[in-house]
């Protein structure tokens, strides 16, 4: 069975593919979101999802989240001792929706496609691929997220030729690609964005808002207090969405703090975020040589577009409503299960060409005259630029720069920069050349780069014909088969929680939390039933427990409200 896989910055899903379309599998505790949140205690219990983020109000020591944003990068992070890179942890959050949606299906589920953002670039990807593979599941194709929301869509059913914009502003990451749809050709023309702007921005700049009206410094604050603020800060965000204005309250120091904020306020204190937004807009549109009048429609996922400050920018900016028939949650998912069906060759499916771009451009370094007789090194020199539609091959010939050269070094380079060591190296290979004045000899250097993030590089000496080739696998892994089965022994110390242990456990770290938010009588009631349920699950008796927990969750929802 291959499933689709949306792995997100705040949310991830897993989807499948059914006679009816696809769906989206629900989580262990009934849910279609899974929190991309790990936490682990001391005795290296692991803890993912919902249960993963209600720990973080009360061991913020032991929970990482937003670890998307730095995939592909050597940042580590410690758990209680415990220290993971970034695909580790996400492979904890697959392993997570393998094991719901083989649990849900009844059968075992091997492979996955594996949604990425536009932007993500070489190292983000591998680290993805990465990821998957340490969660036991076989990834031989990605897709970015925006074609997958074309897909979601139906616009791989649609009849007429449409141009849109995809709109993808999800927790931490954003994209905007333009697609055009022909016949059965889905390509995509251009793509920009940010991998360090999304929804959690959104709510930072709410919690700055609060700090600035009511004096506080977020530095005095504890380490339970700013995951308290941020809690509350999210609340505010999503509330002010559908209100002129929203009350923002706050426990410090056991006394209750409260903030009113006007839209307006909010809307002033965002338009930093939302200049950020309309530039990947204006670049995606001018890479693809096209006007917003020549957009047929505007598609917006991601769970941040539900933001009416988002909403209200983005009508003003594109001069037209967008289209939101889908929740922008699980589009992405919904159409990775499609590109997944594609792949099973599934017969309710109409096969659809998925064409891409390069996200970034591919060159090599050289070495320039900037004036008679005087060299800079360390230049960059495009090959294959940004946007290029994929497959594509382009050459380029390069002189020796210097006399008696004896071999010419190929350094392949991904990245926008003048400057080579700005942009991110990705291999090299030498080829020897027959000595002689600088300038004489010259190698043609063809890079060739198809839909799979499959790179080969070939150079060529003009005057002997001799050649080299390096093949660069985009979306290959570093590591080697038996590097990642040591690496899974070396996690298998982690013990991830049971299925029926999390929904107990989930409920108390809840109601932990809702009590060292409160004071007085509000307290005490909590403690009430907290103890009440505590009594049930000692006692071990299955009918108890139940009664207790459900006791105990109908209490917290009218407290939480």
């Amino acid at each position: 069975m291959i499933v689709g896989i949306d792995l997100g910055t705040t949310n991830s899903l897993v989807a499948y593919f059914t006679e009816e379309g696809p769906k989206i599998i629900p989580n262990r505790l009934g849910k279609h979101l899974t929190p991309s949140v790990v936490s682990v205690d001391k005795e290296g219990n692991v803890y993912v999802g919902e249960t993963a983020r209600e720990r973080m109000s009360l061991y913020p020591e032991s929970v990482a989240m937003a670890f998307k944003r730095s995939m592909g990068t050597e940042r580590t992070y410690d758990l209680c001792g415990h220290r993971f890179k970034p695909e580790e942890l996400s492979s904890m959050v697959l392993r997570a929706l393998k094991e719901d949606a083989e649990n849900f299906l009844g059968e075992e589920v091997t492979e996955a496609v594996i949604s990425v953002p536009a932007y993500f670039d070489d190292k983000r990807r591998k680290a993805t691929k990465r990821a998957g593979e340490l969660a036991g599941l076989k990834v031989e194709r990605m897709i970015s997220e925006p074609t997958a929301a074309a897909v979601a869509y139906g616009l791989y059913d649609k009849t007429r030729d449409t141009r849109f914009l995809v709109f993808d502003l999800g927790g931490g990451t954003f994209d905007v690609s333009v697609l055009e749809l022909y016949h059965n050709i889905l390509e995509v023309r251009a793509v920009a964005g940010d991998n360090y702007l999304g929804g959690e921005d959104f709510t930072e700049v709410m919690a700055k808002l609060f700090l600035h009206k009511s004096g506080l410094q977020l530095q005095n604050l504890s380490e339970k207090e700013q995951v308290r603020l941020y809690r509350q800060a999210e609340k505010a965000k999503c509330a002010i969405s559908d209100n002129e204005k929203v009350t923002m309250s706050f426990l410090y120091r056991e006394e209750t703090m409260e903030e009113q904020i006007t839209y307006k306020e909010y809307e002033e204190a965002c338009e930093e975020l939302l200049m950020k937004i309309r530039e990947p807009v204006k670049k995606s549109l001018s890479d693809a040589g096209l006007k917003l009048s020549d957009i047929d429609e505007v598609l917006l996922i991601g769970g941040a577009t539900r933001l009416s400050i988002v909403r209200d920018f983005l009508i003003r900016l594109f001069r037209k409503f967008p289209d939101t028939k889908l929740n922008p949650d699980e589009t992405v998912a919904l159409g990775a299960a499609v590109q997944a069906a594609m792949k099973e060759r599934r017969a309710e499916v109409k096969e659809v060409i998925l064409t891409d771009v390069c996200s970034f451009t591919l060159g090599t370094e050289i070495v320039v005259e900037y004036e008679e007789g005087k060299f800079e090194d360390g230049r960059f020199c495009p090959i294959i630029e940004r946007n290029t539609v994929i497959p594509a091959s382009h050459t380029e010939r390069l002189y020796t720069a210097r006399d008696n050269q004896e071999k010419v070094r190929v350094r392949v380079l991904q990245g926008e920069s003048r400057f080579a060591r700005n942009n991110l190296y990705l291999g090299e290979l030498e080829i020897p050349v027959p000595p002689g004045p600088k300038g004489k000899e010259a190698v043609d250097v063809t890079y060739t780069y198809d839909i799979n993030s499959l790179l080969e590089v070939e150079v060529k000496v003009v005057s002997t014909g001799l050649s080299q080739k390096l093949i660069i696998k985009g979306q290959d892994n570093e590591m080697t088969d038996e590097e990642i089965a040591k690496r899974m022994e070396e996690l298998a110390y982690l013990k991830i929680q049971p299925r029926d242990y999390e929904e107990n456990r989930l409920v108390l770290l809840r109601a932990e939390r809702m009590y060292e938010e409160s004071l007085g009588e509000r307290r005490k009631k909590l403690d009430f039933y907290i103890t009440a349920f505590e009594t049930a699950l000692k006692k071990g008796k299955h009918e108890e427990i139940e009664t207790a927990r459900e006791e105990l969750n109908e209490m917290l929802e009218q407290e939480d409200e």
